[in-house]
């Protein structure tokens, strides 16, 4: 019989809707935190466990992420789906909003294929306490690097701004296709418990050159439909035996996650305005190390 308290189920939807979007790995600490907590909650929250219902659980709640997402960045979405079809009818790619969807397009297709093929591997291998530990020092080493690295991204002239969401759409679709492409890929590494899907794309951003406030605003759009796709590829066994008993704390633990990430992401569009990586990056470093000598020394 499966196991999962409501607390359980709330509290790990709030830490995913949270550390889906800050660049902190939302598997990580989905790993991290029953291990460190110890007792029923590293029974019940068990990833790498045979028939988990834990993993389904959780990959579940991506799909409220990412309704929370399309619910903040409904605009956009209406745009980049009018430039694809647009792009499609008329055989071209003209238009910024036509650029920035195949851009995201082409960005997705990485991702998605390298998942599909190893994401059971990289679960049933890494997705235990010590190695989400070492790769979230990684991930902050990553971000770290990507801002000391960075380039700076050029100044737009001081023209006023009818739609900041637009411009900043437009900014990013004057990059290459390619590079786009690039950016997305940096997704793979986020099937590695402890590496951030937003923070390696954020920070592959950086060195494409934009500033950022638009390589968070890209690093969200990425996301949103991989995000997607791996929540629903998970709905199907949550309703077949590893969500018996469950389901409930299924639905309680979308809600807490698609607030918490609706939540999360108004804060960080906000933050990267004018802030740096850096604070994150630090955060990975200390909470990886310390969760590294609590569960080597414990």
């Amino acid at each position: 019989m499966n196991h999962l308290t409501y607390p359980e189920a709330i509290v790990v939807g709030l830490l995913q809707g949270v550390t889906e979007l800050f660049p902190v790995s939302s598997l990580g600490h989905s790993i991290l935190l029953p291990a460190l907590l110890g007792g029923r909650w590293a029974r019940d929250l068990n990833v790498s466990a045979p028939e988990s219902p834990y993993l389904a659980f959780v990959v579940g709640l991506h799909v409220a992420t990412a309704l929370a997402l399309l619910v903040f960045f409904w605009r956009d979405w209406v745009r980049i789906v009018t430039g694809l079809v647009t792009s499609v009818r008329y055989r071209r790619i003209e238009t910024p909003d036509e650029r920035l969807a195949w851009m995201i397009v082409l960005a997705t297709i990485p991702v998605g294929i390298t998942g599909l093929l190893l994401e059971h591997t990289f679960r049933t291998v890494l997705g235990r306490p010590i190695p989400a530990a070492i790769f979230l020092i990684v991930n902050g080493v990553l971000l770290y690097g990507a801002e000391r690295l960075r380039r700076r991204a050029a100044a737009d002239p001081a023209v006023p701004q009818t739609d900041p969401a637009a411009e900043s759409d437009r900014r990013i679709a004057a990059g290459s296709l390619g590079g786009a492409t690039l950016v997305g890929s940096a997704q793979v590494l986020a099937l590695l418990p402890g590496i951030s899907r937003s923070g390696v794309t954020l920070g592959a951003g950086l060195l494409k050159g934009l500033s950022h406030e638009d390589a968070a605003r890209f690093s969200f759009l990425l996301a949103t439909p991989v995000i997607l796709a791996a929540g629903v590829l998970k709905i199907p066994d949550l309703f077949g035996p590893l969500g018996e008993g469950i389901r409930g704390q299924v639905l309680a633990g979308s809600l807490a996650s698609g607030v918490a990430a609706y939540l999360s992401v108004r804060f960080l569009t906000r933050y990267f305005e004018t802030r740096t990586l850096t604070p994150f990056a630090i955060y990975c470093v200390i909470a990886g190390v310390a969760s590294l000598v609590w569960l080597t020394v414990a």
